[in-house]
């Protein structure tokens, strides 16, 4: 898994290729926890290149939206490919954190100047 950062304004993009799953939803949780810690508490995660989350992604991602909500912020989803987003559904995680159709949407969401 890569994890990439692009800031727009004061919302942190976080582009994710390949899997989150029990070997790489840490490094995930860690990434976006650090982010948080920064102050980068609006987040938009790019799922447009991950092909596949466990239960220890959609974990990382339950961990994320708490603390940045709790700090503020939230954490939106953007692009995700239909076989993660039938995980998402199925797990319910579809009523609690924002999907967008892409990136552009899921900044915008926010209502801020980029």
């Amino acid at each position: 898994m890569d994890i990439r950062y692009s800031e727009s304004g004061p919302i942190t993009v976080v582009g994710i290729e390949g899997s989150v799953d029990s070997l790489t939803a840490d490094r995930l949780t860690e990434s976006l926890e650090a982010k948080l810690r920064e102050g980068r508490v609006r987040l938009v995660a790019d799922f447009s290149q991950v092909s596949y989350t466990s239960s220890a992604g959609l974990r990382s991602l339950l961990a994320a939206v708490k603390d940045a909500r709790q700090r503020g912020g939230d954490l939106r989803l953007a692009a995700v490919q239909p076989q993660v987003q039938r995980v998402l559904s199925l797990a319910g995680f579809t009523s609690i954190i924002r999907v967008f159709d892409d990136v552009p949407a899921a900044v915008d969401s926010y209502g801020v100047a980029a």
